[in-house]
């Protein structure tokens, strides 16, 4: 809620939450199904939309998440 009351607020910048899935890291005894690498590309395809982009929603790897 709070991505998209920023979007709402701040049209020209790009507020989106990303979820990189379960991501086999120190945390969880690397049993995570993705490497950091294959997670991270979803957070960096992101951060680097353009001004074009989308804003306000939720992503995962395979793209928007639907509610």
């Amino acid at each position: 809620m709070i991505t998209s009351q920023y979007a709402k607020a701040y049209p020209s910048i790009r507020f989106n939450a990303v979820d990189p899935g379960y991501t086999a890291t120190d945390l969880n005894g690397h049993q995570g199904t993705s490497t950091v690498e294959e997670s991270a590309d979803i957070i960096v395809r992101m951060a680097t939309i353009g001004t074009d982009g989308p804003t306000g929603g939720f992503f995962d790897k395979a793209g928007p998440v639907v509610w």
